[in-house]
């Protein structure tokens, strides 16, 4: 009896299809398609490094079987704009300096794209309520915010939500 299944994936767009054992999780699957955005932090979905959009809503994808997001539209922080077109959480992040290390940044923006969606004029609360599950080591969190209050101003004055 097999222990590896078909998985197809919609991943920023694009169908990919893998076979994987059924207890694999999304965030061992992204990577092993090649996904190294999404970032593998605690496995225990502590720290919220490994988020992405499903649906449009933030998840730990490390605690989400590769196989239930088949059928759903998966977002990696990468899926949101490019080095070219940055989204505008991409270039207030950068322009900001709200990165310090880097490494829990996908999931911040992801997490902050989820947010901003439902929200799209938060406040500094409602920001860091919507952030705290995403651990960042380095940056006190005040430029994060900042960026993303930023970011949401853009967003709303575009009206793309993009």
């Amino acid at each position: 009896m097999p222990t590896d299944r078909p998985v197809a994936l919609t991943i920023n767009g694009r169908k990919e299809t893998a076979s994987f054992p059924a207890h694999r999780t999304l965030l061992e699957a992204l990577r092993a398609l090649g996904h190294f955005e999404v970032k593998c932090g605690c496995e225990k979905g502590d720290c919220g490094a490994c988020a992405v959009l499903l649906d449009g809503v933030a998840v730990d994808s490390c605690l989400t079987l590769a196989w239930m997001a088949e059928g759903h539209e998966i977002t990696t922080v990468s899926g949101l704009g490019s080095i070219d077109a940055m989204h505008p959480l991409q270039k207030a992040f950068a322009d900001a300096g709200a990165a310090q290390c880097g490494y829990c940044t996908p999931g911040l923006i992801v997490a902050a794209k989820s947010m901003i969606d439902r929200n799209p004029n938060p406040s500094e609360e409602e920001i860091r309520y919507a952030l705290s599950g995403n651990l960042c080591r380095c940056t006190g969190y005040v430029k994060v915010v900042e960026a993303v209050r930023e970011a949401a101003a853009v967003m709303q004055a575009r009206g793309d939500g993009k």
